[in-house]
């Protein structure tokens, strides 16, 4: 049982849905907000108190679409996990909300042993949120890898035990696929990643969505690390996948 410190909010319009899943979710321990609708979920979610640390969303809502939530909750900062709950049987749909920032999703009718498993595992890779650790010591790295300097100062360093990402005194926000893909990725700085390497081990080996996700959320990254200066960038080796390399050595 998890501390009941763990949020999670759950946006669903249909009762006969959303009753038994907030009951089975309480009685995991978890401390569960409910929403009917999109718009009144984004301002909780978005508030800034750093609470919410799971969304479970809905996509067909009432009064605007579930994907419009995921990007509006991402757009306003929120880094924690979100799982899609859909109906909808298109797989459009459900690559569309995994682009929009959406970690994994349950298609609709589904089990609560399934959702309780998922619920763990995100949970899991996105607790970096619940406690505060200081940026790492200049030359040092909790993950064990050396942190990149660049002349003017500038440092570059993941911690894959906090599950957060610097870049000098600034802590970089990420999604939780976000966060696996660069971790991975800097774990064997400036060798090639595979594509298949990546898609096995931050979503599923199983994995059948639009291989497009993996893209976006590199296409993500890049603009971040960008805007913040990072002396390191993600280089795509056509054909075969990424490597994160010192900008020095790109």
């Amino acid at each position: 049982m998890l501390p009941d410190m763990t949020t999670v909010v759950v946006v669903e319009d249909d009762d006969k849905i959303a009753a038994p899943l907030v009951r089975t979710l309480e009685r995991d321990g978890y401390s569960v907000e409910r929403f009917a609708e999109g718009l009144p979920a984004v301002e909780r979610v978005t508030a800034g108190d750093g609470t919410v640390d799971l969304l479970l969303l809905d996509l067909g809502l009432p009064d605007i679409d579930g994907i419009e939530v995921c990007r509006a909750v991402r757009d306003g900062g929120y880094a924690g996990g979100i799982i899609i709950l859909t109906a909808r049987d298109g797989e459009l749909d459900r690559v569309v909300g995994l682009d929009q920032g959406a970690d994994d999703y349950l298609a609709k009718p589904f089990g609560l042993a399934e959702l309780q498993a998922r619920t763990r595992a995100l949970l899991r890779r996105s607790s970096y949120n619940v406690t505060h650790v200081p940026a790492p010591a200049a030359g040092t790295a909790s993950a064990g890898h050396p942190v990149v300097h660049e002349p003017d100062g500038r440092s570059f360093a993941v911690d894959v035990v906090a599950r957060r990402i610097w870049v000098g005194d600034t802590e970089l926000p990420a999604t939780t696929k976000e966060f696996d893909v660069l971790a991975l990725l800097d774990s064997r700085r400036g060798a090639v990643v595979a594509r298949d390497t990546l898609i096995n081990q931050v979503w599923d080996e199983n994995w059948f969505g639009s291989t497009k996700t993996l893209d976006t959320t590199v296409g993500r990254l890049r603009q971040k690390l960008e805007d913040v200066g990072a002396p390191v960038r993600i280089t795509t080796v056509r054909g075969v996948g990424f490597r994160l390399e010192d900008v020095r050595d790109a």
